[in-house]
């Protein structure tokens, strides 16, 4: 996806643009691709049986990385000027649960793989020239902008995957 050679030492934005993605949304790709980059360096020792452990109440890790997924689906739903599909209703309702092909920390990592991935393939089709088009978030119809959607995603993605890492170092310390 990028055009600059993918050093560990360089964050996914220094990398140089993301392929096929208007420069207007290169943040954006940035932010998404730098996620999953993350979760992955953050969960590769995590055990599967501290996926749903909540020190403190805190968000489980199988919560983040559920929520993580479903954001990127639903806002870019939104953006895209649809509205919320029963499945992704229910997927809502059941984040931070344990449930059929969300078992293990590979299959959560997987499934915000292949979501971010989605999603960078929308950024690809997208025109410019739409972006402040408006757009509608949830049933209450709150006004926003495609590209006010696209760069919440972003940074929403990015706030979790801070809380991600404090759960994950604290069920570790704790296990």
């Amino acid at each position: 996806m990028q055009n600059k050679p993918t050093s560990p030492n360089l964050e996914v934005w220094q990398r140089g643009p993301v392929e096929g993605v208007p420069p207007l949304l290169q943040p954006v790709a940035h932010a998404l691709l730098q996620t999953v980059e993350e979760a992955n360096k953050y969960l590769q020792d995590v055990d599967d049986r501290l996926l749903w452990e909540r020190p403190a109440g805190m968000a489980s890790v199988g919560f983040h990385m559920q929520h993580m997924a479903g954001v990127v689906d639903r806002l870019f739903t939104y953006a895209n000027g649809q509205p919320l599909r029963e499945e992704q209703l229910a997927y809502l309702k059941l984040e931070g649960t344990t449930r059929m092909g969300f078992e293990t920390v590979t299959d959560h990592i997987r499934h915000l793989e292949w979501q971010v991935g989605a999603a960078v393939d929308v950024l690809r089709q997208v025109d410019e020239n739409q972006l402040t088009d408006a757009r509608f978030l949830g049933r209450q119809r709150i006004p926003t902008t495609q590209i006010g959607l696209f760069v919440h995603t972003a940074e929403h993605l990015q706030r979790h995957v801070g809380q991600l890492l404090v759960t994950v170092k604290w069920v570790q310390s704790i296990n």
